[in-house]
C-alpha cells in the first residue's frame, strides 16, 4: 500500500472513530437527560399496592398476590373479578395504568409469576408455560375462590392463560366469563428475530439458545450491565418495548422492572418461547367473550400473532393499536382500559 493510500485509510479510520465517539457521546447525553427527567415520576409509577396475599403453588413456590376490593356501591360488575397476569421479565406493577384507572370500580386480583417480582424463585424443572398455567389455577383458587372472573394477560401472561385453559378446561368453563389477550401469542415465536430479522430461522433457532445459555454461565456480568438505572438498559427498553416516543418516566419504570428480573430467570424461561404451540387450545376461548389487543409495531409478539389468534377464535374482537409496541398497556392505555371495561360489561351480560 502506498504512503498516500495508507494516509487516506488511516485518516478515514480516524474520522470514523471520532464520528462514533461523537455519536455515542450525543446518545449518552440524551439518555442521561431523559433519565433525569423521568426519575421522579418513575418513582410514582408502580406505587399502587394492597396487602400481600401469598399463594402456594403446587410445587411449594410461594407467589406474591394482591387483591383490590371495589369501593362501596361502586362495583359495576357484582361478583366479577378481573385477574391480571403479567409478562416475561415484568411484575404485577406493569399493570399500573390499568390499576389506576379501574381501582375502586372493580374487584381486581394481581400476582407476580414465579421467579418474578416478589414471588419465590422456582426450580429449573418447573420453569415452563404449563407450570404457569397451573400457577394461575392456584391463584384463582386462593385469591378468587368464588364468583366469575375475567382473565387479563400480557405477553407471557397471555400464554399462561392459554396453558391454564388447556390444563384446567373444567375450571375455565365454570369460572371464566371473559378473556383479554394482550401482546401475546399461542405459539410460533421466533425469539432470534427480535435481534435481527435477517438471521435465517434455522440458524437463529440453533444459535440464540446457545448464546443465552453461554451468557447464563456468568449471570452476574450480564446483570451488572442490565442493572437498574443503566443507560444500556434504558436504551434497550426504549428500543424494543415502544413504538412511539413515550415519556422518559415510563421507560425508566419499565427498565427498573426488567433489571429487577435476574438474567438466570430470563435464561431459564427463554427456551419455552420457541417451542410453544398451543393454538389448538384456543377453541375453548370461543365459549367466552375474548378481546385480543396488540400494537402494530410490536417487535416481540408481532401483530401477526394476534391476527392469527383472532382468526381461530371466531367470536374474538381484535383491537389493533396503530404504532404501539409491545408495552401497549403503557402506550395506548386509554384504549386498553376501555376494552377491558367493555369486556367486563359483555361478560356480565
Amino acid at each position: 500500500m502506498s504512503k498516500r493510500r495508507l494516509a487516506y485509510a488511516t485518516g478515514g479510520m480516524a474520522v470514523a472513530a471520532v464520528t462514533a465517539l461523537a455519536s455515542g457521546f450525543v446518545v449518552e447525553k440524551r439518555v442521561v437527560a431523559a433519565r433525569r427527567e423521568g426519575a421522579a415520576e418513575a418513582d410514582r409509577l408502580g406505587s399502587l399496592h394492597s396487602p400481600a396475599r401469598p399463594v402456594e403453588a403446587d410445587d411449594g413456590v410461594v407467589l406474591h398476590g394482591e387483591l383490590d376490593e371495589p369501593d362501596d356501591g361502586a362495583d359495576t360488575a357484582p361478583g366479577t373479578t378481573l385477574l391480571f397476569v403479567h409478562g416475561f421479565a415484568l411484575n404485577l406493577d406493569c399493570w399500573h395504568f390499568q390499576r389506576d384507572a379501574l381501582r375502586g370500580r372493580y374487584r381486581m386480583a394481581f400476582y407476580d409469576q414465579r421467579s418474578h417480582g416478589r414471588s419465590q424463585r422456582s426450580a429449573k424443572e418447573n420453569v415452563n408455560i404449563d407450570q404457569l398455567g397451573d400457577d394461575l389455577a392456584r391463584v384463582l383458587e386462593e385469591l378468587v375462590p368464588d364468583g366469575d372472573v375475567v382473565l387479563v394477560g400480557h405477553s407471557m401472561g397471555g400464554m399462561s392463560i392459554v396453558a391454564f385453559a388447556e390444563r384446567h378446561p373444567e375450571v375455565f368453563r365454570e369460572r371464566v366469563r371473559g378473556v383479554a389477550l394482550i401482546a401475546t401469542t399461542a405459539g410460533g415465536l421466533k425469539p432470534h428475530r427480535t435481534i435481527s430479522r435477517f438471521i435465517p430461522d434455522g440458524l437463529g433457532q440453533l444459535v440464540a439458545p446457545r448464546v443465552v445459555a453461554a451468557l447464563a454461565m456468568a449471570p452476574e456480568l450480564v446483570d451488572s450491565a442490565r442493572r437498574g438505572g443503566s443507560n444500556i438498559g434504558f436504551l434497550v427498553s426504549e428500543m424494543f418495548a415502544f413504538g412511539h416516543d413515550v415519556p422518559a418516566a415510563e421507560v425508566e419504570f419499565l427498565d427498573e422492572m426488567l433489571a429487577g428480573t435476574p438474567f438466570e430467570v430470563l435464561a431459564a424461561f427463554f427456551p419455552n418461547f420457541s417451542t410453544l404451540d398451543k393454538f389448538a387450545s384456543l377453541e375453548l376461548f370461543r365459549t367466552v367473550p375474548t378481546a385480543i389487543v396488540c400494537g402494530t409495531k410490536d417487535r416481540l409478539t408481532s401483530i401477526g400473532h394476534s391476527r392469527k389468534m383472532a382468526a381461530l377464535i371466531s367470536n374474538a374482537r381484535l383491537v389493533e393499536s396503530e404504532g404501539s409496541g409491545h408495552m401497549v398497556i403503557f402506550e395506548d392505555r386509554e384504549r386498553v382500559n376501555a376494552t377491558l371495561v367493555e369486556l367486563v360489561e359483555e361478560a356480565v351480560r
